[in-house]
């Protein structure tokens, strides 16, 4: 699976999705021009020291980051999409693409993907959009969910111990 960010403009919402990309095995790509640069300190915060552990790549062109894939794999998430995102059909090799924080994504994919589009639901009418890392950690869970992903990542021994010792919420 892969995750690819569109001229991301805030380092602190790159760092996160480095960081669940890290978390979750999940290829980063990122597309350029950047709104920071990779060495940015606010970015490196967000993602911790987790770096070492992720898959980054980098692209001078959202075409170059998607040459080569099929049709099939991508997944483009637009608050301007119609359908949800819970009626995808993700597989292990998804690609899930996201527009930057202020201008989305790019127009021609609307017309070259209209059939790839997919929206996170906003039920707040004053609610614009949502924020990049909350979008990414929701369609990646999804598309985790999807593919039975889930159940392979087995809770670390100290976890398991302090959740069998804790009282329940």
């Amino acid at each position: 699976m892969r995750i690819v960010l569109v001229h991301p403009q805030i380092p602190p919402n790159t760092g996160n999705v480095a960081r669940l990309c890290a978390a979750t095995r999940i290829g980063l790509h990122l597309v350029k021009p950047l709104g920071f640069e990779i060495s940015d300190r606010q970015l490196k915060r967000a993602g911790l020291d987790y770096w070492e552990h992720l898959k980054l790549h980098q692209h001078n062109s959202l075409q170059e980051a998607l040459r080569g894939l099929p049709e099939e794999r991508l997944f483009f998430f637009s608050k301007k999409a119609g359908p949800s995102y819970v009626e995808a059909e993700f597989g292990e090799d998804s690609v899930l693409v996201f527009g930057n924080e202020t201008r989305g994504l790019p127009e021609w994919v609307f017309e070259k993907y209209a059939d790839r589009l997919w929206r996170i639901p906003i039920f707040h009418p004053g609610v614009r959009s949502l924020n990049l890392s909350s979008a990414v950690a929701i369609a990646a869970y999804e598309a985790l969910r999807q593919t039975g992903s889930l159940g392979s990542f087995a809770p670390r021994r100290q976890d398991a111990k302090d959740a069998k010792n804790s009282p329940a919420d």
